[in-house]
């Protein structure tokens, strides 16, 4: 039986390809900071282990007390764009200086391939649509961190031989997802708000748009490449292809919980105004005959989710670094 190493297993899409990868007959060892996410989000049948990559010692453990791993899914992020501007040390040492502690593990234990979720932030601004050929042009600090993973997994093959394959997902959503984090996971902060009776509040007019993407047509394809060895040393987008606008995603948040869409607009931000991506590289690759879950379809299977598990009170990041051009509605009180 293979087994694997999955990083940020308590978090949302972690947990999730941690669920898959038992699924495909793997042995699975979750690990995560539950920084921001939830030991309830672990798969029963995965075996637990509570840590922080950025700490050396601790990634060497995991290969000392439960390895030899033979895959490695590095999922493990603080996937902030617009916050990370802000906690530039912080996001460096979570995004990036753990990625290295972790594929330098991966190297000295032979690990057979090294699964990287990036971000489609890597590409920028005005370059639509996002294709893998295209040369990244990151605007924001975590969108430069993932993409000196990737160039890193890249030097790393061809200096010692890591296989690796890299996905580029983007706005995914769905059940699991931590919808008490007010900076990231814009469908999650609106249902917060719908359940506490509150406005749904837009960055500006709300006009940008996003391909959102449900997590059942993302997670599965993650699980699933490290088997497939036409991906090995190649990078996918992978998400839905339609993109929408928040003021078109708040109304079907409010249709999906049957309520009145309330919406409350705050000073734009310094963000990619429209991002969506071309898939035909990972269709390709990974072929499947399922159509893609619809927005309306995926809204609704997270919203009854979400009414299940109730509100949560959103959650203040303490720790910001830089407060000039901070946000308003981000400032600690």
């Amino acid at each position: 039986m293979l087994k694997i190493l999955v990083t940020g297993a308590a978090g949302f899409v972690g947990s999730h390809v941690a669920q898959r990868c038992l699924e495909l007959g793997m042995e699975v060892v979750a690990t995560d900071d539950l920084s921001g996410g939830f030991q309830e989000n672990v798969p029963e049948k995965a075996t637990w282990v509570q840590g922080d990559i950025q700490d050396d010692l601790f990634v060497k453990s995991l290969w000392g007390k439960y390895g030899p791993f033979d895959y490695v899914y590095h999922i493990a992020a603080y996937a902030a764009e617009g916050l990370s501007h802000f906690i530039r040390r912080y996001n460096y040492m979570n995004n990036l200086v753990a990625s290295i502690n972790l594929l330098n593990a991966s190297v000295k234990n032979n690990v057979k391939c090294f699964i990287f979720t990036s971000s489609i932030a890597v590409y920028g601004t005005n370059q639509l649509p996002m294709t893998e050929d295209l040369i990244p042009q990151p605007e924001d600090p975590y969108g430069i961190s993932k993409y000196a993973v990737e160039l890193d997994l890249k030097a790393a093959y061809e200096m010692f031989g890591l296989n690796y394959v890299i996905f580029r997902p983007h706005n995914v959503y769905g059940e699991k997802q931590n919808i008490s984090d007010k900076y990231r996971n814009v469908i999650g902060i609106f249902m917060n708000q719908v359940l506490h009776k509150k406005p749904m509040t837009i960055f500006g007019d709300g006009e940008q748009t996003r391909a959102f993407s449900y997590i059942d047509d993302v997670a599965p394809i993650i699980a699933k490449a490290p088997q497939v060895q036409e991906a090995y040393q190649k990078t996918f987008n992978i998400g839905a292809d339609t993109p929408y606008s928040v003021v078109t995603l708040a109304e079907e948040v409010a249709k999906a919980f049957e309520v009145e869409c309330q919406v409350q607009h705050l000073d734009a931000r310094n963000e990619v105004v429209h991002a969506f991506a071309d898939h035909s590289q990972v269709r390709k690759i990974f072929t499947s005959n399922r159509e893609p879950i619809s927005l309306a379809e995926g809204i609704g299977r997270m919203a009854a989710w979400v009414k299940a598990r109730g509100p949560m009170l959103p959650v203040t990041y303490d720790n910001i670094e830089i407060v000039k051009n901070l946000p308003p509605s981000w400032r600690p009180k």
